[in-house]
């Protein structure tokens, strides 16, 4: 059966696709999967199932797969297909494409070839992790997926802890105690960290508390499914001329308490110290 003319322009078409619950897709990632001329997944028996889910139907279509072990003869199979005016949708197994993903080679070759290369966004855990974690969001850094052997996890982890952002790493369930003990042990026992489980799934869980508190509570737990950790900044330590040079700033354009409070919430110190050194500033003027 021939499929019918696809309603949607030449390109590649990166779809998101729930990381757990199937009713979070959008309205446009299913018109794209309805559409496209070929499906390309990163796992075809998930991407069929969800189809299923939806009632879209594969039809005559070609449905391909596109993963981390396709290479480079799997990419030109694809930008081949781009070239003959096809529309083709990458789906990665839950999520969106492109993060933690191997779609990433693939787009690059797309839009090096000169094909469009555009995508329906939609479920990402990261959002969905930071979101729960009470934690916070002004900045954060994604640093993927912890290296999977001791020295190596433990050598990446003490290169992100002075990064001034709340983290976020993806970890195996069977390897998060072992990742919080070596947080312990870099001297990160004391920040916040939110740990999420399953999420939007049915077994949704997110443990809060500081990295040795979870550790000891996780100390008998034999944890299943997809584990995110969200894990708050160190405390900064700020020197007294550098928290004065900004008090100097602010103050030249502001009220003195509001120059204490600006200083105090962007360095993370007590409103008070900064007050008092402010007056301080003020009589020696």
């Amino acid at each position: 059966m021939k499929p019918e003319p696809s309603a949607l322009a030449p390109g590649l078409y990166l779809v998101a696709t729930p990381i757990g619950n199937a009713r979070d897709i959008t309205l446009r990632a299913l018109d794209i999967l309805a559409s496209a001329d070929v499906i390309a997944a990163e796992d075809t028996r998930t991407a069929r199932k969800l189809m299923d889910i939806h009632g879209i139907t594969v039809g005559g279509r070609p449905m391909i797969p596109y993963h981390d072990h396709s290479g480079d003869h799997g990419r030109a199979g694809i930008v081949k297909l781009l070239g003959e005016g096809r529309s083709v949708a990458y789906v990665s197994e839950a999520g969106t494409p492109m993060i933690a993903d191997p779609g990433f080679a693939l787009a690059r070759e797309a839009a090096r070839a000169g094909h469009l290369v555009t995508t329906a966004p939609g479920a990402s855990a990261i959002p969905v992790a930071l979101s729960l974690s009470g934690l916070p969001t002004d900045r954060f850094l994604f640093a993927g997926f912890a290296p999977s052997s001791a020295g190596a996890r433990r050598a990446w982890l003490a290169e992100l802890l002075p990064v001034e952002a709340t983290l976020v790493i993806y970890e195996s369930p069977r390897r998060v105690r072992e990742t919080l003990t070596s947080l312990c042990e870099l001297g990160a026992e004391d920040r916040r960290i939110a740990l999420c489980r399953e999420l939007t799934k049915r077994f949704e869980e997110v443990l809060h508390g500081t990295v040795r508190d979870l550790r000891d509570q996780l100390e008998d737990r034999d944890l299943k499914g997809e584990v995110v950790l969200v894990i708050g900044k160190g405390d900064v330590t700020v020197a007294d001329e550098t928290m004065e040079d900004a008090l100097r700033r602010a103050m030249a354009d502001m009220s003195l308490k509001d120059a204490a409070a600006t200083v105090a919430e962007a360095y993370g110190l007590p409103r008070r110290k900064v007050y008092q050194a402010a007056l301080e500033l003020e009589k020696a003027k």
